[in-house]
């Protein structure tokens, strides 16, 4: 058992919620953070989160709290686990309360809106912690299954092995299996895509095309996932990993997936705002899309599926244009 046995998860939604899970499961005792005082109650009460993941029992080494100054005391790892265009402000208020030594453990999957940065970037910047400290976790992880304990495996990336290995052995359970990667920017990458590629895949699902459609985009947003990753110094091989590959497939294909489901409902031809009014759940690809696009202009990066989901989503372009715009592309070489 690792020596880390105390974790502040904060962000209690179904992914953070979950990941609380996998801490206490694997012999942590975790405090999760939850915004708003009667969830945390009803937490507390029930042993469950009705309300982002209702009928999983929580375990007994988890607490749930309201006072962010109470779940980050002691804490050896910090999981952030809040929507990532909420992650800065978020951050900018619990930065004083951060134990000096902490790990900082990014769940999210996004580009800031505005800078481009990456999650482990606003990190850094907002709390000063050194590129040993900060971490990210990604990979083919839809919430309820893992909080079914089905069989799961992740990345937990961080540039100090060491660090990415504490990580590791603080989350490890029979049910969730955690490997380490050094290479944070591929990690993140990867996450981040993937939401778009699955937004791309839903909206055609929802127009009513079939697999082959789907393994075309799956196949075509790994690419530009790749030419973008390398233009920002991240390593090939971790886009063919759990990270990339493993977390492309399972957005792109699970109905559990948020960014498929939302695209789908785009695809059939509600609006941006009218799926948004229907779903309390976050789908990050929507609002990430814009910057991944302006990340890979920036590199001259060119990504026609990101494009095409941009086009969707922020300029109101109907979803069959968009189609007929990416079959039409100039013919060339894979």
């Amino acid at each position: 058992m690792s020596p880390v046995t105390r974790a502040a998860v904060l962000g209690a939604g179904s992914w953070g919620t979950t990941f609380a899970k996998v801490l206490a499961d694997a012999g942590c005792t975790v405090r999760l953070h939850a915004r708003r005082p009667e969830l945390a109650h009803a937490i507390g009460e029930t042993r469950e989160n009705g309300d982002y993941l209702p009928g999983i029992r929580l375990p007994d080494r988890l607490s749930a709290t309201a006072d962010p100054a109470e779940a980050l005391d002691g804490a050896a790892i910090v999981v952030l686990a809040v929507p990532s265009q909420s992650l800065r402000t978020n951050l900018t208020e619990w930065a004083p309360l951060l134990p000096d030594d902490a790990v900082l453990l990014s769940l999210m999957k996004g580009v800031e809106l505005g800078s481009t940065k990456r999650m482990s970037q606003v990190i850094g910047e907002v709390t000063g912690a050194g590129p040993d400290r900060v971490a990210a976790l990604s990979g083919p992880n839809l919430a309820r299954e893992i909080a079914e304990e089905q069989p799961a495996a992740t990345v937990v990336a961080c540039v100090d092995h060491d660090r990415a290995a504490q990580v590791q052995a603080a989350c490890h359970t029979p049910y969730f299996r955690p490997y380490t990667n050094t290479d944070l920017v591929g990690c993140e990458l990867g996450g981040a895509v993937k939401n778009v590629i699955a937004l791309a895949c839903g909206i055609t699902g929802g127009m009513g095309f079939g697999d082959n459609t789907r393994a075309s985009l799956i196949t075509r947003g790994l690419a530009e996932t790749t030419r973008l990753g390398a233009a920002l110094g991240a390593e090939p091989a971790t886009f063919a990993g759990l990270a990339g590959l493993g977390d492309l497939v399972a957005t792109c294909s699970s109905p559990l997936s948020r960014n498929r489901t939302f695209g789908e409902r785009l695809g059939r031809g509600m609006s941006v705002e009218e799926v948004q009014r229907t779903t309390r759940q976050v789908a990050e690809g929507v609002k990430s899309c814009q910057p991944v696009l302006d990340l890979a202009r920036a590199h001259g990066v060119d990504m026609p599926v990101t494009e095409a989901v941009v086009k969707v989503c922020h300029e109101g372009v109907p979803v069959r244009q968009i189609v007929e715009e990416i079959m039409s592309r100039e013919a060339k070489p894979e």
